[in-house]
């Protein structure tokens, strides 16, 4: 068991980058990883990944570059490296983004153009549509199940019908597909564009959760950075703890893309992490309780 609580769950895990890697080799205690999976290559893994993965660490692929939220379908070649990843790695499971990542092309008449950046999905029926069929033929490929992200965005697209909680829980309902819930983009949401993380959470399918990610940023001028750079706020871990209090995570992960900390300050997050998710655990147990001996 996990130092989740959930038997068979994840636990608390680190975002692998090469340089953390010394971390996690010695002082540091994540009970997996999580790999970007373009960054690898399944016949060269990096050795202090393959030792991790010797050693019994669950290593979940991550992907970045399907686009499923685009107007075009999956680019198969992408598919068949993302399920080669999961394969090679032997992972539960893999993550992808709900975005899209590019537009144009030879269908539009004009030149394909890469944004370098995951962009937000219009929350309107017709969008859900495409990003539900690209999600089933994603799910067809992959060897294992598919959990997506909600991504941080800077804005919003007009004539959106769906809030962020329903536009989840539809497309949970219509393919089955996995969420992977990042709690710090939750909080980029409502400082950039005023939605309330707890309403998104109330329309979330929670038993649909596959795992958590939490990371740090920074606010400048108003608007909030999701920099995997900085330490994970207060207000995250907020986030986080709201969550926890509402159903037991599967694994939490703590996301680190710059300014690198040393083995004492990552595990000091990590610890961070563990606290507020047990914390919220206590405190829900007594508020069921109660909700249960009134026959609610």
């Amino acid at each position: 068991m996990s130092d989740s609580g959930v038997p068979g769950a994840l636990g608390t895990g680190v975002g692998w980058r090469p340089e953390l890697a010394g971390a996690l080799a010695g002082p540091v205690r994540a009970d997996w990883v999580e790999v970007v999976a373009e960054n690898i290559c399944p016949g060269h893994l990096p050795e202090p990944l393959r030792r991790l993965r010797e050693r019994g660490t669950t290593v979940i692929p991550h992907g970045v570059s399907l686009g499923l939220g685009g107007a075009d379908r999956p680019d198969l070649a992408r598919l068949a490296a993302l399920a080669e990843r999961a394969e090679a790695l032997g992972s539960p499971l893999v993550s992808e983004h709900i975005a899209f990542v590019r537009a144009g092309g030879p269908l539009t008449g004009s030149p394909r153009i890469e944004a370098g950046h995951l962009l937000p999905v219009p929350r309107t029926r017709d969008a859900l549509d495409v990003l539900c069929e690209n999600v089933r033929i994603a799910q067809d490929m992959l060897p294992v199940p598919l959990a997506l992200e909600n991504i941080a965005a800077l804005m919003t697209w007009p004539g959106e019908e769906l809030t962020e909680g329903r536009f989840l829980a539809e497309l949970v309902e219509r393919t089955g597909v996995r969420l992977l819930i990042d709690v710090a983009n939750l909080h980029t949401n409502h400082v950039n564009l005023g939605q309330d993380p707890a309403a998104a959470l109330d329309e979330l399918p929670l038993d649909a959760i596959a795992y958590v990610h939490v990371a740090g940023g920074v606010e400048r001028d108003g608007l909030w950075h999701d920099t995997h750079a900085h330490p994970v706020t207060r207000p995250v871990l907020g986030v986080l703890a709201e969550l926890a209090s509402r159903v037991a995570l599967p694994g939490v992960l703590l996301e680190r893309d710059d300014a690198f900390p040393g083995a004492d300050e990552l595990a000091a997050e990590l610890d961070a992490v563990r606290a507020t998710v047990a914390g919220a655990r206590r405190s829900a147990r007594p508020a069921r309780r109660q909700k249960e001996a009134s026959g609610v």
